[in-house]
């Protein structure tokens, strides 16, 4: 199911939450949407899954207006759209079988069908010992796995999780993305990730757009991102990223100081001497200021900030010959090498 979202206007009181976005989520992909608090990622999920109507501006699922509607035409394409939210939403009354099988309830759906299904999306889910457990039993990440079974027990085409991992811990959020992963390829959905946390997006994401005040400022494919970020709100994501489970692939800064340049490798680059060759070929000396891997999906990119010494056409010369071996050069204002 592609999502396909025209100059869409939100505007609470004098907030103007969401500012003409322009977007296109391909089918069958993990897309995030990320930005700082009060970017508009929540507005914005709002008014993608049908929960509000813009002010101005279209949606469009596959082929067809969705966003105007009429009232029984909405409910009947809401319930084609599941939902994780941040704090689980589950319902403390029922066990952990019976909160998957509220949405068949309500819809009607005969009782051996939803035995069925239940009993499918539990062994799903990794907790098919554990229906007849009370939720206050469970564990955060077992709560969410509950949370996720439900959200597709009524065979959606679109799964949103609005900040589903933000009150998990590393492991357990590695676990829950992985579980994502696996089920995005399993049902062929279309999944929308709404997040402040890049690391997230390194790990479970294909593609990812960028919000800041209300507006997209920056979109690509994951890699393009951590490869050529373009937007001071991307860098500063970039420049505080963590790993989810291991502190190997941090970008781990030694000195304050410096970091004229950010020099990034892509893929194999990664275990390439480039500097030791560089060094050899011309006059300059290198300081490195910091330094990492992030290990993508489908890729790796490390990533150096470092000082380039020396006379001006050798620094030159040494960043073009950079450039030719693959490696991408930016050079960093003060602000952003601090």
């Amino acid at each position: 199911m592609q999502i396909k979202l025209n100059s869409l206007c939100r505007t609470y009181g004098n907030v103007h939450a969401v500012q003409n976005v322009s977007l296109t989520i391909p089918s069958n992909i993990i897309f995030g949407i990320i930005g700082k608090s009060g970017a508009g990622k929540s507005s914005l999920v709002r008014l993608i899954s049908l929960l509000e109507k813009p002010d101005s501006g279209e949606v469009y699922y596959d082929d067809e207006r969705v966003d105007t509607l009429e009232k029984n035409a909405l409910i009947q394409r809401r319930r084609r759209i599941g939902m994780i939210f941040q704090n689980f939403n589950l319902f403390s009354s029922r066990t952990a079988a019976r909160n998957v099988a509220y949405p068949l309830e309500i819809c009607g759906t005969p009782k051996d069908e939803i035995k069925r299904r239940v009993s499918e999306l539990l062994e799903l889910v990794g907790l098919a010992d554990r229906g007849d457990a009370p939720v206050s039993t469970l564990s955060g990440g077992q709560k969410q796995r509950i949370a996720i079974a439900r959200a597709l027990a009524t065979k959606p085409d679109i799964l949103f999780c609005d900040e589903a991992t933000s009150a998990l811990d590393p492991q357990t959020t590695h676990s829950i993305l992985q579980l994502i992963r696996d089920i995005q390829k399993k049902m062929n959905l279309t999944v929308v990730m709404i997040t402040h946390q890049m690391e997230v997006v390194r790990d479970a994401c294909e593609q990812v757009a960028v919000l800041d005040g209300g507006s997209v400022v920056e979109q690509g494919s994951v890699e393009e991102l951590f490869a050529h970020p373009k937007t001071a709100v991307t860098k500063d994501f970039l420049s505080h990223i963590s790993s989810q489970d291991t502190k190997d692939d941090e970008l781990v800064r030694w000195s304050n100081d410096g970091g004229e340049y950010a020099l990034r490798f892509v893929g194999s680059k990664t275990g390439e001497p480039v500097l030791s060759r560089l060094s050899r070929k011309f006059d300059v000396e290198f300081n490195i200021r910091a330094g990492g891997i992030q290990k993508l999906p489908e890729n790796e990119i490390g990533t150096l900030l470092t000082d380039i010494s020396g006379d001006e056409k050798e620094v030159e010369a040494a960043i073009a010959y950079l450039k030719e071996q693959g490696v991408i050069v930016e050079k960093l204002s003060k602000g952003e090498a601090n």
